[in-house]
């Protein structure tokens, strides 16, 4: 437990140091401060790794899946870049969320952060009983195999994502059971009007990312649970790639156009491991073989996107 402990003191001294030291002001996060966050968590995560291979090389955690230490950082890794990927798809999510509530950009990070906070406690919450299913029941495998070929159909069926957070039930039901107000006072969620203490743009927003995100968790960690079973390793890489999403969303989000590909290689990513945990009772895929597949799926989307011209330029338009 103390490297738990240690591990989750890690995570929360980052967010404090980010909210309370780094970004004590609000402000717009432009691209190449953005870059540079991004830059940061990509190789604090990359730098984790070394961690991974210490613990489970001096026995310091429980192991069992019965892992040697090059396992655990090519699952770990392996883990980190499945739930970086499909973060893809929670920026566009997170784009949309903002712009239907017009919030201001200089409090967009401020919103991201306490999302990413709410983030990480419901995916612990997730990942324990995810992994606690699979442990005591072999058949839960083959479900969350059978799900993610669903949602990598439904995703290779689909040619964009269609989500009007003002006509989704989290803000129905929101605004049913709590006084809402269009009207902002800076950086509050919460203001007095007329004696009555309503809830700003803000606060529905952070509402909103909060619950969608947690419908993307349903995807991300059973394709992680895909890879290993291992909980220490399904957290951290999990917890290492929501660090970096915010860094992400202001990198990335006015450039979603561009990477019109990058929906397959999620597809061929979801669709590949659905598949290994379907095979899982009957083939062994070796680790270095799931992280070359998404590694070449990514890259594949990313260059195609990049090479191959657009058929009609003008039909897409961005920042």
């Amino acid at each position: 437990m103390l490297i738990w402990v240690a591990f989750i003191s890690l995570i929360i001294l980052f967010l404090a140091m980010d909210l309370g030291v780094f970004n004590k002001r609000d402000h717009v996060i432009r691209s190449k401060e953005a870059s540079l966050w991004t830059a940061l968590w990509v190789t604090v995560a990359f730098s984790f790794s070394g961690v991974v291979y210490w613990l489970f090389s001096a026995g310091l955690l429980e192991n069992p899946t019965a892992m040697t230490p090059n396992q655990a950082v090519l699952n770990y890794i392996t883990g980190y870049l499945i739930e970086l990927s499909l973060s893809i798809d929670n920026v566009f999510v997170i784009a949309v969320i903002f712009s239907a509530f017009s919030i201001p950009p200089m409090y967009q990070h401020r919103v991201l952060f306490w999302g990413i906070l709410g983030a990480i406690v419901f995916r612990a919450l997730m990942i324990v009983f995810g992994v606690a299913l699979i442990t005591r029941f072999e058949w839960a495998i083959y479900v969350f195999g059978v799900f993610l070929l669903y949602t990598a159909f439904k995703m290779l069926k689909s040619d964009s994502i269609k989500f009007d957070p003002k006509r989704s039930l989290v803000f129905k039901y929101l605004r049913r059971i709590y006084p809402l107000t269009h009207h902002m006072k800076g950086r509050h969620f919460f203001i007095k009007r007329m004696g009555i203490k309503a809830a700003t743009p803000l606060f529905v927003a952070l509402i909103v990312i909060e619950l969608t995100d947690i419908l993307f968790a349903l995807d991300s960690i059973p394709a992680i649970l895909a890879i290993t079973a291992d909980p220490f390793i399904v957290f951290s890489s999990n917890i290492m790639a929501i660090l970096g999403l915010r860094s992400m969303y202001f990198l990335i989000s006015r450039m979603l156009s561009k990477f019109r590909f990058i929906n397959y290689s999620l597809v061929v990513i979801l669709g590949f491991v659905g598949l290994k945990m379907l095979g899982s009772e009957f083939i062994h895929v070796e680790e270095w073989i799931s992280l070359t597949v998404i590694v070449v799926s990514l890259a594949a989307g990313i260059i195609s996107s990049l090479l191959i011209p657009e058929s009609n330029p003008d039909s897409i338009t961005g920042e």
